[in-house]
């Protein structure tokens, strides 16, 4: 690309594109660096530039399979060739939408019947709201109606979505969060478990605080719990152990449904197909996105369990046809490209490989950091992973947010070639690699993690 072609794109992109997650005045007034992405092969990309880069977090947890996919993209020209569009409202389908529900509700957790779908994990979780409202009305419990979520849970950044999200950085000058939505603590053993006490004991005070929360709203006031399988924007946290147990025991006893939002964990992240599956969930509704397709096009998913599909077949037959739809649910070229995805994700075992090359990956993080004087933490399980930085390892004190140390970190892996996240949440930094990732490229990925910690701790 020539010189002046690229200060155009530059500029243009400062001038008219309108970034997410992007300080607004910095990238349009050209004080921080706009960079054009322009290929990516297997879990590296390129910019117009030229510049590689190892990417350790497949976009934003999502590109499972790789970058440049022929297969995939074959697909989705063929699709697009026979059939660009059509909608599924009154009973029209189409056939890879077809083939993809069956083979998802067959992978699924026990129990699951239907997908739902659409094109994000937000619009996704703005359909469970309304199915969980909707099934609550047809039962005649017009009051059942609260969810509640977790501080730190990441669920969209919808009006409702970004409200069941726990993250300030969401809710900061919008007017979230919203009623009926309200937060439940943070299951992090490492910063929330008290002196002497166990994983098990930390995850039944969770459960416990979340029964006295429901009992103080009132159990016929709240209809659903939503939680990521392991905790993701929020720091990826995997659960401590029993919590998903010891929170089912409670979400039973007071007949509350359990939403699993697996828009990362779906498709073999964790190591099993499903994390719901990883950690022993009974979901009444999954959300499902990002590894359906790879990111290669937008699709997302509600995946509804029995106990709800009952009940919505009950509502139609008391107030006719459901009243929700989006114009783009079950579009066949994205179904064409997440077909072609399972195909990848189930014929070379990406699965098994984040299962075992997750397990080199989580051993390589521990070997590394254990004794780092700044690593409070290294934890993760399967292909995603995250570091936590602190000031004093002994006395776990965080460093002075002003310092900015994750994201410091963070940019110090760029500089090295690898794309690390600094996590929104503290000093926080984040992997989630392709899931065909190999033991080589992890021992890369943890090299220059350890370069990087190392020389930002230096400065410190």
């Amino acid at each position: 690309m020539t010189e002046h072609r690229m200060n155009d794109l530059h500029a243009m992109d400062r001038a008219y594109v309108f970034h997410p997650s992007t300080h607004m005045k910095a990238h349009a007034h050209g004080e921080t660096p706009n960079r054009i992405i322009t290929g990516g092969e297997g879990c590296y990309i390129w910019d117009d530039e030229g510049v590689k880069t190892l990417d350790a977090f497949a976009g934003l947890y999502c590109v499972n399979v790789g970058y440049g996919r022929q297969t995939i993209a074959d697909a989705i020209h063929e699709q697009a060739k026979q059939l660009a569009y059509y909608h599924t409202y009154v009973g029209h389908g189409n056939e890879p939408i077809i083939r993809l529900s069956e083979r998802i509700v067959t992978k699924a957790p026990k129990g699951m019947k239907r997908v739902y779908y659409g094109m994000s994990g937000s619009d996704a979780n703005e359909t469970n709201i309304k199915l969980i409202w909707y099934y609550n009305n047809i039962l005649g419990r017009p009051e059942k109606k609260k969810i509640i979520s977790r501080w730190r849970g990441y669920h969209g950044s919808g009006i409702m979505t970004g409200s069941m999200t726990g993250l300030a950085a969401f809710h900061n000058a919008f007017d979230l969060p919203k009623p009926p939505v309200k937060h439940t603590m943070t299951p992090h053993f490492y910063w929330n478990a008290e002196a002497g006490e166990t994983e098990e004991q930390f995850s039944k005070r969770c459960a416990d605080e979340l029964e006295k929360m429901i009992v103080a709203e009132g159990p016929e006031t709240v209809a659903a719990f939503i939680g990521e399988p392991v905790l993701g924007t929020g720091g990826i946290v995997p659960p401590p152990a029993g919590y998903w147990a010891e929170i089912q025991k409670v979400l039973k006893k007071y007949d509350v449904l359990l939403v699993a939002d697996e828009v990362v964990t779906a498709f073999g992240r964790t190591g099993s197909y499903f994390g719901s599956q990883h950690y022993d969930m009974e979901p009444d509704l999954i959300t499902i996105a990002k590894g359906v397709s790879s990111g290669y096009l937008p699709l997302s998913g509600v995946i509804v369990g029995e106990r709800v599909w009952n009940v919505l077949e009950q509502g139609s037959e008391q107030m006719g046809p459901i009243g929700h739809g989006w114009t783009y649910s079950a579009h066949p070229v994205c179904a064409a490209a997440a077909n072609a995805n399972l195909d990848i994700v189930d014929g070379e075992n990406l699965t098994g490989n984040a299962a075992e090359t997750g397990a080199y990956f989580q051993k390589r993080l521990q070997e590394t950091f254990a004794d780092h004087p700044i690593v409070g933490e290294a934890r993760g399980v399967g292909l995603m992973a995250a570091l936590e930085f602190v000031a004093d390892k002994d006395k776990k004190e965080r460093f002075d947010p002003n310092l900015k140390v994750g994201p410091q970190i963070s940019a110090a892996c760029l500089e090295r070639g690898m794309i690390a996240r600094a996590m929104p949440h503290g000093d926080i930094l984040g992997f989630a690699p392709p899931l065909v990732v190999t033991p080589a490229e992890i021992d890369k990925i943890v090299d220059i993690a350890k370069q990087a910690v190392d020389a930002v701790a230096e400065k410190l």
